[in-house]
This record gives structure tokens, C-alpha cells and sequence, in this order.
């Protein structure tokens, strides 16, 4: 981050930061002319830096490091002494001496500085005539830089004026250098479009807000714009990964599952596994970035802890990589897809209907669902089975209690546990799962990558008590503080509609027919799965990874909404 309040001008629209490669430095040091004292070891240093390993991190608070570069630049209207470490770009406007050349006045010295960590690009500033797009005059370098604000980011530039060629070009090589030193910054990225995703925004954004940042940082990209559902994970399957440093999803949480998923498939198929089913997957190769598009991002606002297509770019660039734990889903015979959530019941009914309304504006489409199901109401009589993790007791006093004695009335051997009932909603979350309408998640008390899940289950009750339950997640207060409300932190989890219990192939048959009608829908990351048969969820630590960060990392959320 910058280390000054004062905000940075961005270049003057008639000279641009040259977008094109980096030349070759001419001279072996920055001239004299040019104000600098510069260091006597400087090429030497380039050359070792290149196989150097990436530093990070702050620089000791014995002193300042040994200056890599040092020379005068105009920033602003003033005349700056600048020098260039590995990890900081300091700078402090130049003290003019008195009359008598004896002494300098006394006035305040204000140094700056900025992390080089925080700095994704600099290109040399180049002022040009209308339509010039090669060439022009000289007039320094800019400075592209990362900076923070709560939870979102956003660019800022700095300009570093001077007039000499070799000035410089020294100076724009050995910035060039350090910042190819840092890790997990990709040069290469495949990226997938859905036009389709929140009223056809997805193209528009990546166009006008996320490809002119990736120029910007000299990425190049891949860009695919899918033409039907299952068109990503389709090539996925076939394309050459191996050349590009990650996969970027422009879309919503169907997308974003899609591409996952296709990810993970990928992996296991080039390891050699069967993927009809999977126990234990292999790694995905490539790391997964999410620019928020859709109507639903919950898995960016988790990564982020905002929707904005400009912080998630930002994170993508700056190589900013979450290990994410992530579920299979699977039926007794096969795999069914990877996923980071799922909600079974109310959650799920909610999605299938919304999707059958497709055509009306997805706000609208979305509280239409909400009430239509909420009218309709009705509890799904089940199965679940988990394997809990130790010490995973949570929810109120009463419903702890009421855990503890029907866990130690389970074989201990064993440990799996089971529970039948009438349940209105079942939630599995292996990510914390932040909205709008939930600023602490659907499942405030599990994390991205702490290896469980969270079982939510949500037991039968009045339509009222159901909707004070929902109202809940958008208030600072705990959700699951209900006595029909219990949560559990798990490895495992099966659930099984009682339908399906006791009954003969025949019925099982007609009940998969019944299955293909929606009787038994999920909400898988936004994405509609239907089945009636058994569903194995396993949670697979770290096994993928994003672009983003850690929960913990971020501020703590004040957003509102006014939703039920």
C-alpha cells in the first residue's frame, strides 16, 4: 500500500504509459546528467536477480536496505531524490540549499514510499500525437500500484518524470525484474465468459473493467465465450492447459461450479483415475480466478469480501492464491460433480423453481421463488448419516443437550451417526459462503480451507418460525439460536429421502422417474442437480486453488440488506 494519505495523479491524457514489451536497457547505469547516484553494482545485480528466489515480506527495522538504484525523478511538481530497494520505492522531495549555499532551510521533508508487493506494472510514459500509436517523446515511467481499501482494491498510478532515454530505461529493466521475481503472478491465463450470466453483463465487465487491467500487467489471454451450459466443462476436457498459468470464470456461481468442477475432472483424467468415481482426487493443476457476473456470487464475495470485478482482477493479477476445500458429490454408483455447497430441501426448491422462470429479472425471479415456496411450504422426510469431526457440537444450549444424547446412543466403533426425520432445510457447506443477505455466510462457523464441512439442519416448524430463522442471517445475530435448528461440523454426510427406504427395485424405478420431475432437487453452488437416490458428500481439503484470500483476512462486514 502506499505509505502516504495523499492520493496519486494518474498520467495526463496526453501522454500514455508505452503498452508494449520491455526493451532492453541501453546503458550499463543511469547518467549522470540525469541527477542520479546510481549504484556501482547495479548490472551486476540484474543479472543475479534474475535466478534469485522471490523476496516478500518488510524490510528490517535495523536500517534501510542497501539502495539498488537511486536518482532525482519530478513526482508531481516537485524534484524527488528516489531510491529503488528490493522490497520498497522511496522517495522525498529535494530540499532547495539558502542563498549563501552553506546550509538548507529548515522545511519539512515528507518521504514516501511504496511496497514493491503492492506494485503489478510500469511502463514507460511516452507523450504522442493523435493516432501515434508507436513512438513519442520520452517523459518517464509510470508506476501501476495495488491498494487497499477495507475489502476492496483498486489502481493507482504513479508518475515518475525524467527526460533521459538511458535514466529511464535502467530504471524501467530493474522494476521489470524485481516484480517477475514475485511468485504466483500469472503471465498466461484462460478465460471463460458466460454472455448469458445476470442480463448479459459477464461480457461487458470482462471487456470494459477486467481485460484492459490483465494488458495493463502484460497477461496474455485466452478468452472463450461459452455458447451453451456444459460448453466450459466440455473443453476443459480437451484443451492444453499446460500453457497457461490459470483459469478465470467471468460469470456467476453456476459458472464458476462448472469451470471448477471441469477443472478437478481434468485432473483426475490426467492422473489416470476413473472418474465415475472418485475417493481420492488428485489436486487441480491450475489455479481458478472468479470475476463476480452473475446473479449470484456468493463464492467471489467469499474469496473477497465483496462483490467487485475490479478487487477480484486485482487478486488475480497480484497472485494472491487460497487453497479452498471443496466436496464430491456422489451416488452409490458414480460420481455426480464437485462442488464447494449444497442445500437440500427449502434452498433447493427455491432454486428449481426460479429456474423455471428464467425469463423474468432475476431480483424479481428470486423473491418470487422465495415467497412461492415459502406459501407452499413442506418439510422433506429423510436420512442423513455423518461422520462428525471431534468436538463439533454447536447451536444453542438446548440442542447441544439434545446432541449429546443421541450421539452417545450411536456405535462409538463406527462413528458415523444417524438422523431421521422431517427436515425443512439441509445445508452442506465446505466454504463460509458470504452474500448480500448474508454478511457473516450461511455458514459463519466453518472456513475455506479447515478440512470439515458444515452440516446445517433445519427441522420441521411453523411457517413463521421458519421465516424468523431466515431473517436472521441478514442481522448480526445467531441464525441457528432455535431449537429446531441444529449444526454440525463434519467429514462425511449422506443423505437419503425416506422414500427411498425399504422399498423394491420396481418402486425405486418409478421413484427415479419421479426424480427427473424435480421431487428431489439440489441447490449445488447455484446449480440445479436432481436426484432421489442416495447422495455421498465428502469434503477434499485444499483442493483447489483461488484466487483470493482467506476469511480471516478480511475486514469485518457492515453490509445491510432488506431481505426477508
Amino acid at each position: 500500500m502506499l505509505g502516504a494519505e495523499t492520493p496519486f495523479p494518474r498520467p495526463r491524457r496526453e501522454a500514455w504509459p508505452e503498452l508494449g514489451g520491455s526493451p532492453s536497457p541501453p546503458g550499463t547505469g543511469v547518467e549522470a546528467s540525469a541527477g542520479a547516484a546510481t549504484s556501482s553494482s547495479s548490472s551486476s545485480w540484474l543479472a543475479e536477480r534474475r535466478g534469485a528466489p522471490p523476496l516478500h515480506g518488510d524490510p528490517p527495522r535495523g536500517g534501510e536496505e542497501e539502495p539498488l538504484l537511486r536518482g532525482i525523478f519530478q513526482i508531481g511538481k516537485r524534484s524527488c531524490d528516489v531510491v529503488l530497494s528490493a522490497r520498497q520505492l522511496r522517495w522525498s522531495p529535494i530540499q532547495p540549499e539558502s542563498r549563501g549555499g552553506d546550509s538548507t532551510m529548515n522545511l519539512p521533508c515528507k518521504k514516501e514510499f511504496v511496497e514493491m508487493k503492492d506494485i503489478f506494472s510500469v511502463k514507460l510514459k511516452r507523450r504522442r500525437f493523435v493516432g501515434q500509436k508507436k513512438g513519442g517523446v520520452l517523459l518517464g515511467i509510470t508506476v501501476f500500484v495495488c491498494v487497499k481499501k477495507e475489502n476492496k482494491l483498486k489502481d493507482s498510478a504513479i508518475n515518475f518524470n525524467n527526460l533521459s532515454e538511458d535514466h529511464c530505461h535502467s530504471w524501467f529493466s530493474c522494476l521489470k525484474d524485481i516484480l517477475n521475481g514475485f511468485p504466483n503472478r500469472p503471465k498466461s491465463l484462460k478465460v471463460f465468459v458466460n454472455p448469458n450470466s445476470h442480463k448479459g453483463e459477464a461480457t461487458h465487465v470482462y471487456y470494459e473493467q477486467v481485460a484492459p487491467l490483465f494488458k495493463l500487467a502484460d497477461i496474455k489471454t485466452d478468452v472463450i465465450v461459452t455458447e451453451y451450459e456444459g460448453h466450459a466443462l466440455s473443453l476443459l476436457k480437451e484443451c492444453e492447459l499446460h500453457t497457461f498459468d490459470g483459469v478465470v470464470c467471468v460469470g456467476g456461481d453456476g459458472s464458476t461450479s462448472e469451470i471448477a468442477h471441469g477443472l478437478l475432472l481434468r485432473a483426475q483424467m490426467d492422473a489416470g483415475r476413473d472418474t465415475d468415481y472418485i475417493i481420492s482426487p488428485v489436486r487441480a493443476p491450475l489455479p481458478l480466478g472468479i470475476i463476480p457476473a452473475g446473479s449470484t456470487n456468493i463464492l467471489a464475495h467469499t474469496l473477497h469480501g465483496i462483490n467487485h470485478a475490479v478487487t477480484a482482477t486485482l487478486h488475480i493479477i497480484m497472485g494472491h492464491i487460497q487453497p479452498v476445500d471443496i466436496c464430491t458429490f456422489s451416488s452409490p454408483s458414480k460420481l455426480l460433480r464437485f462442488g464447494f455447497s449444497a442445500m437440500f430441501g427449502f434452498g433447493a426448491r427455491t432454486l428449481a423453481l426460479a429456474e423455471k422462470h428464467r425469463w423474468m429479472p432475476s431480483n424479481q425471479r428470486r423473491d418470487f421463488a422465495v415467497v412461492k415456496t415459502l406459501a407452499s411450504l413442506k418439510p422433506e422426510e429423510c436420512e442423513l448419516s455423518f461422520l462428525p469431526l471431534k468436538n463439533s457440537l454447536q447451536g444453542s444450549q438446548e440442542n447441544v443437550t439434545k446432541k449429546k444424547e443421541r450421539l452417545k446412543k450411536s456405535d462409538s466403533k463406527v462413528q458415523w451417526h444417524t438422523i431421521q426425520g422431517h427436515f425443512l432445510n439441509v445445508s452442506i457447506m465446505a466454504i463460509p459462503c458470504l452474500c448480500s443477505m448474508a454478511p457473516r455466510g450461511l455458514a459463519p462457523n466453518t472456513r475455506v480451507n479447515n478440512g470439515s464441512m458444515a452440516l446445517i439442519i433445519v427441522r420441521n416448524t411453523s411457517r413463521s418460525e421458519f421465516i424468523k430463522h431466515l431473517k436472521r442471517y441478514a442481522s448480526v445475530k445467531n441464525q441457528f439460536n432455535f431449537p429446531f435448528v441444529e449444526t454440525y461440523a463434519v467429514q462425511e454426510v449422506k443423505v437419503q429421502p425416506r422414500a427411498n427406504i425399504g422399498h423394491d427395485a420396481e418402486e425405486n424405478v418409478y421413484l427415479h422417474a419421479l426424480s427427473a420431475e424435480g421431487n428431489y432437487p439440489w441447490n449445488i453452488d447455484g446449480d440445479l442437480m436432481e436426484g432421489a437416490s442416495e447422495v455421498h458428500v465428502r469434503v477434499h481439503p485444499q483442493l483447489i486453488n483461488l484466487y483470493g484470500v482467506s476469511v480471516d483476512e478480511l475486514d469485518d462486514s457492515k453490509a445491510m440488506c432488506s431481505c426477508l
